[in-house]
C-alpha cells in the first residue's frame, strides 16, 4: 500500500498543473507518422491557458472601441480593458501611484522606458537583446557578472560609485541559465546610489510572484506571450513621474486632451503611451493570466516546474550532457535548461528532436549573443529546453529518451540548411500553413 501511495504521489507532481486551451496537438513526422506535440519551448512563448482562452473569447464577442464610444458594447469593452489594468496592477504589488501601460511585449516596454530615463543607465552583460539595445542610444554602462551572486553584486555597488546612473535594468530570470539575480538586494544597492531599479521580467512573470512593493522594483516588464497570454499584449508597471515626462510612446488619437493646428495637449500617463485603438485582447488575456496564475499559486507552480527540471538535469546528466550555469552555487531559478550535445549543432539538435519525435526546443542564441559567446557557445548555439505549467514528466522522459537516440544511433534523416535554417531534407511533412489555408 505505501508503494502504491508513493507512485500516485509521483505521478501527481508530474502531471500537468494547469489546463491548456488546446493540451494535445498532433504533430506530423518526417516518416509520415504523427505524434502527440511536447512543448518543451516555454522560455520562448506559451501557449494560452484554457482560463485565458476563454475571457479572451468572452471579451472578444462584446468588443467595441474603447475609451471613444456610447454605445453599451463600447462602455462594456472599455470596463473589460480597465479592470486588466487592475488586476495587472494589484497582481504585481504595484503602489498606490504607479502606473501599468499597456504594451505589445517586454522588448516594447524597455523601449518605452528608455524614452523616460532622465540619465544614465547601467545593466549586466548577461541581458536579453530586449534589456541591451534601448539603452544604447544614451548614456549606459555595462557589468560584467562575476563568479558568484556577492562578486556581481560588489561590481554593481562599485559602477555605480564609480559612476552616477539613473536606472539600473537588469533580468529577473536569465532566459539561458533560468538563474534569478537576487532583486531586492540590487534594488537596495541602486536606491542606496540614487538610481531606480527596472527588471526585464518576461521570464521571471510567468513562474514567481511579482511584488513592486516588497522588492523596491521601480520599473517592472512583463510579456504576455509569455505568460500563457500570446494575443498581443504586455505591460509595462511602474512610477509614474519619468513617464508623465516622456515624449508619447505612440502619437496618436486616444493620447491627447486637444489638437490644433500648431499644438497638441498630451494626456498624463496610461494614456499618454497607448494612442490609438487599444488592443483589448492583449490586455484582457494578460489580465486573466496573471489571475489565473495566482489561482493555481506560485508555489505550487515552482514546486510543480522544480520537480521536473531535477528529472530533467538527472536525464541530461546520464547522458553526459551538462546544463551552462553562471553562478552554480545559486539555487534561486526557473526551469530553463540550456546545454550542447557532442557532436551537433544546436539547431541540428533542434530539429531532430521536432522531426523524428515531435518534441519542440528552442536551438540558437536566443537574443542573447554576448551571454551565449561568454558561455562558449557563440559557435555551435545552444539547445534549450524549457518547462511550464504544462509540462509532465513523460514530456521530460521524451526528450532523455530522444537524446539518447541521437547519441547512440545518430539521426535517421538527412538535415540540411534551408532559408537559413536547419531543417530536414527533404521535409515530407505537409505545409506548415495548416490555419489560413
Amino acid at each position: 500500500m505505501e508503494l502504491v501511495t508513493t507512485a500516485r504521489r509521483l505521478a501527481s507532481r508530474t502531471a500537468p498543473l494547469a489546463l491548456l486551451a488546446d493540451s494535445v496537438t498532433e504533430v506530423p513526422l518526417v516518416d509520415g507518422s504523427s505524434t502527440r506535440f511536447v512543448n518543451l519551448d516555454y522560455a520562448a512563448s506559451a501557449p494560452p491557458l484554457a482560463e485565458v482562452h476563454d475571457v479572451v473569447t468572452t471579451s472578444l464577442a462584446h468588443y467595441a472601441s474603447i475609451h471613444r464610444g456610447q454605445s453599451y458594447l463600447s462602455r462594456v469593452s472599455t470596463a473589460t480593458y480597465e479592470r486588466a489594468r487592475e488586476i495587472v496592477a494589484e497582481s504585481s504589488g504595484a503602489r498606490a501611484d504607479d502606473v501599468v501601460i499597456f504594451t505589445r511585449n517586454t522588448t516594447d516596454s524597455l523601449n518605452l522606458l528608455a524614452s523616460a530615463v532622465p540619465g544614465r543607465v547601467v545593466h549586466f552583460d548577461i541581458e536579453h537583446h530586449a534589456n541591451l539595445l534601448p539603452w544604447r542610444a544614451g548614456d549606459y554602462g555595462v557589468v560584467p557578472v562575476q563568479s558568484t551572486v556577492d562578486g556581481t553584486l560588489l561590481a554593481l555597488e562599485h559602477e555605480l560609485e564609480r559612476r552616477p546612473a539613473a536606472l539600473v535594468s537588469v533580468t529577473g530570470a536569465s532566459n539561458v541559465t533560468g538563474e534569478c539575480p537576487p532583486l531586492g538586494r540590487i534594488a537596495e544597492i541602486a536606491h542606496r546610489r540614487g538610481a531606480r531599479l527596472a527588471v526585464d521580467g518576461a521570464q521571471l512573470a510567468p513562474h514567481r510572484a511579482i511584488d513592486l512593493r516588497a522588492t523596491g522594483i521601480d520599473y517592472f516588464a512583463c510579456s504576455g506571450h509569455k505568460l500563457y497570454a500570446p494575443y498581443g499584449g504586455g505591460a509595462l508597471i511602474g512610477r509614474r513621474d519619468w513617464l508623465d515626462d516622456a515624449i508619447p510612446h505612440q502619437r496618436g488619437g486616444g493620447a491627447v486632451v486637444n489638437v490644433t493646428i500648431d499644438d497638441v495637449e498630451w494626456k498624463p500617463s496610461p494614456a499618454r503611451h497607448e494612442g490609438g485603438t487599444p488592443n483589448l485582447a492583449g490586455a484582457v488575456s494578460l489580465g486573466a493570466a496573471f489571475r489565473a496564475l495566482g489561482r493555481l499559486g506560485f508555489d505550487a507552480i515552482r514546486e510543480h516546474e522544480m520537480s521536473l527540471y531535477g528529472r530533467l538535469l538527472a536525464g541530461l546528466r546520464a547522458l553526459g550532457i551538462n546544463v551552462a550555469r553562471l553562478w552554480p552555487e545559486h539555487d534561486d531559478l526557473v526551469a530553463v535548461a540550456s546545454f550542447n550535445v557532442p557532436g551537433y549543432r544546436a539547431d541540428m539538435v533542434a530539429a531532430y528532436l521536432s522531426a523524428e519525435h515531435g518534441i519542440g526546443v528552442r536551438g540558437g542564441r536566443f537574443c542573447a549573443h554576448p551571454l551565449l559567446d561568454r558561455l562558449g557557445f557563440a559557435q555551435a548555439g545552444a539547445v534549450r529546453a524549457s518547462i511550464g505549467v504544462g509540462t509532465s514528466g513523460e514530456d521530460v522522459d521524451a526528450i532523455i529518451a530522444a537524446l539518447d537516440q541521437l547519441l547512440h544511433r545518430g539521426p535517421s534523416w538527412r538535415y540540411a540548411s534551408v532559408d537559413g535554417y536547419t531543417s530536414p531534407a527533404p521535409d515530407p511533412r505537409p505545409c506548415t500553413d495548416r490555419i489560413l489555408s
